[in-house]
């Protein structure tokens, strides 16, 4: 039998930044983000010659091992080797024979919650080949112990809920680890013009998000208020744009999307730099009226709102800075596990 799992990707709306601790610790975070259709795949296949071999298929890198009951972290696909550590310390699953292989369909650092969709992906094949009793709360937050505690890992909460739930969700953060995701149950039509103009480009460039949130650590932690009025600002943006999207005036996002980029910016230096607000202006200038960088910020994925087709002189305006715009749709359906 081969066991195997899919998590989809997410575009992060509003709020980004606040479900990062110790601002949620602190104030609460909110966050509204959706799941759209790239995704982060796993597969495990048993073995039974006391070997485990781990290999990442979109980053050609490949480890075989002696099966263990815990496995060494030395900086070599170290997400795999903290999921199946964390398994079998937590469900006593004993050392275990395999060969888990993944793929993902963006570039690692690009701002679309890539490792901790992969980690999802990778618990969820797990959870589907040893019949572990997770459900979607417990799933979540597994995948948010194992990369942000147990690897001691940056950043935030809400990828590993969007991975798991599926959706647009409006996500609410508390001390203690607690998270509530509430669903939104957005009409057909005001989904389905969002779409049509949210448009996602990939800059060509990917960043390493640890050095950014741990400068937005240090302004909490160092009670800078100017970053943290600007947290409390993305947190009401997160209100504003669940209000926007269930009540269909959709043609404001572009404007709740500017507004909460210069939020952004204030929180840390490296969110923006001179390539990124050259592509931002050229996209306002085409007829885009908002948009923000995904992510901690400092390259991978921008995302424009582009209404009344002017999405097509926004492609062609940002076609001399190298970079590409993604298709995706918008998924309802999160975390998928099956065996064949």
């Amino acid at each position: 039998m081969i066991y195997r799992s899919k998590a989809p990707l997410r575009i992060g709306l509003a709020g980004g930044g606040t479900d990062v601790s110790p601002y949620t610790d602190l104030y609460g975070g909110a966050i509204l983000n959706a799941t759209i259709s790239l995704y982060a795949a796993a597969s495990v296949e048993p073995l039974d010659q006391g070997r485990i071999i781990l290999e990442a298929m979109d980053r050609g890198e490949r480890k075989e091992l002696a099966s263990a009951p815990q496995l060494e972290l030395d900086g070599t696909l170290d997400l795999f080797k903290g999921v199946y550590n964390r398994l079998v310390r937590e469900f006593s699953t004993g050392p275990l024979s395999f060969r888990l292989c993944t793929f993902v369909d963006a570039p690692a650092g690009s701002g679309l919650g890539t490792s901790s969709t992969l980690v999802v992906a990778v618990l969820g094949a797990f959870a589907e080949w040893l019949k572990l009793p997770l459900g979607e709360y417990d799933l979540a937050r597994l995948a948010y112990e194992i990369e942000r505690k147990d690897l001691g890992m940056a950043g935030g909460r809400q990828d590993q809920y969007a991975a798991t739930f599926g959706g647009v969700n409006f996500m609410e953060f508390f001390s203690g680890d607690k998270v509530i995701v509430n669903p939104l149950r957005i009409k057909s039509n005001y989904l389905n013009e969002l779409e049509n103009n949210l448009l996602l480009y990939y800059t060509a460039t990917s960043r390493q998000s640890s050095l950014i949130i741990a400068s937005q650590v240090r302004n909490v932690t160092e009670k800078n208020q100017a970053s943290i009025e600007a947290m409390h600002q993305l947190k009401m943006q997160a209100v504003h744009m669940k209000e926007a999207l269930l009540t269909g005036r959709i043609h404001d996002i572009g404007e709740i999307l500017d507004f909460g980029f210069r939020q952004k910016k204030k929180m840390t230096e490296g969110i923006s730099n001179p390539m990124i607000e050259g592509i931002y202006q050229a996209a306002r200038s085409a007829g885009a009226t908002g948009g923000k960088i995904s992510g901690a910020g400092g390259g991978g994925f921008m995302t424009f709102y582009c209404p009344f087709n002017t999405r097509y002189a926004v492609m062609r305006a940002l076609e001399p800075y190298g970079g590409n715009f993604m298709k995706y749709r918008f998924t309802q359906e999160g975390l998928t596990s099956w065996s064949i």
